[in-house]
């Protein structure tokens, strides 16, 4: 059993045995999965279901944007509802013990499929699935919303009062907090997000990252389907529109006329059959029975978001704390996220 980094696998073995005998079995082998560019993600096999381990990343990381407790309880809550999550198996503080990890960490059985993350495997699906997927997608993200956080024990998981400019501030924050070097068209977004906060309308559970490549497909060429969204790091009350936001800039991301998003690659292509971002937004609306308002804002947020959030991998990558592959690349998408924002704001 040889280390990866980020997990004593030898510790994990001797926990997953003590914790939990019935899914214990040798011999126990633990790897990165790649794509993930946030908390740490693992496939561990060897036990008789396999599982996945997830934990925050190396080096530096803003505490509240890498919450184990928060993922694990998230999905547990929304285990049985209309949105499908991988099932929780447990929740781990190793702070103390170092045994593991040395953070908090949680586990959960891998739920089957793959992820889609580059145009390449669209050829493994129909126009028309690939379509039917994308809607599928987006009604997921209604039927979170329509889920009452009383009802699945989550309220009190978040603050909705306050929320967007919490969020701006947030994410202000973690920006300083990563800086190496000058990012001026940046900087000019965060001001202009400042000026024009929206009053949120109502709230529910946000997902806070949602996205095709956060979630698992299974089915054949003509009927994808999803078995699983992933990654509810960031998951919180708040104003349901930040999730809309992110998913119609992620759905147009490799439109920003820069070689840079090669950095951050995605699968949706309109050739393939997938629908545009404003088909989305119609058919959220249509299985929310709500309107949906203009999302200049949320999506000048969402370009901003992300754009910090890529500036804090590109920093963790100048020190040596990335794992994986790929991170040279993160800090040239930036500026040109920063520019689409300020558009379309």
């Amino acid at each position: 059993m040889t280390d990866v980094p980020g997990v004593n696998v030898a510790g994990l073995d001797a926990w997953l045995a003590r914790a939990h005998p019935e899914r214990s079995a040798r011999p126990l082998r633990v790897e990165v999965i790649s794509g993930g560019r946030s908390n740490l993600t693992y496939a561990v096999t060897g036990p008789r279901v396999p599982l996945v381990l997830r934990r925050p990343p190396l080096g530096h990381v803003l505490a509240s944007a890498h919450d184990m407790r928060r993922e694990h309880r998230v999905i547990s809550a929304l285990a049985g509802s209309a949105v499908p999550v991988p099932v929780a198996v447990d929740l781990v503080d190793d702070t103390v013990e170092q045994a593991v990890t040395g953070t908090h960490f949680f586990v959960m059985e891998r739920s089957p499929g793959i992820v889609l993350a580059h145009r390449r495997q669209n050829s493994r699906y129909s126009r028309a699935g690939l379509h039917s997927l994308s809607i599928q997608l987006v009604e997921h993200l209604a039927d979170l919303h329509a889920v009452d956080p009383s009802a699945v024990g989550l309220d009190g998981f978040g603050r909705p009062d306050g929320y967007l400019a919490r969020q701006l501030s947030t994410w202000r924050r973690q920006l300083e907090a990563s800086r190496s070097r000058d990012t001026p068209f940046l900087d000019r977004l965060a001001t202009g997000l400042d000026v024009d906060v929206p009053a949120s309308a109502r709230a529910s559970i946000v997902h806070g990252d949602f996205r095709l490549d956060n979630a698992l497909v299974v089915g054949d060429v003509n009927s994808p389907r999803i078995s699983a969204v992933l990654d509810w790091e960031m998951a919180t009350l708040g104003d349901p529109l930040v999730d809309l936001g992110m998913l119609a800039l992620y759905w147009d991301l490799g439109a920003i006329p820069d070689p840079a998003t090669s950095a951050a690659p995605s699968a949706v292509d309109p050739v393939a059959g997938y629908p545009s971002a404003a088909e989305l937004v119609e058919a959220y609306a249509a299985h929310a029975g709500n309107p949906v308002p203009d999302l200049g804002w949320y999506r000048a947020f969402a370009a901003f978001k992300l754009a910090v959030i890529l500036e804090g991998i590109h920093f963790r990558y100048r020190a040596g704390d990335t794992v994986g592959d790929g991170y040279e690349r993160i800090g040239t998408l930036v500026e040109p996220l920063a520019r689409q924002g300020l558009e379309v704001h």
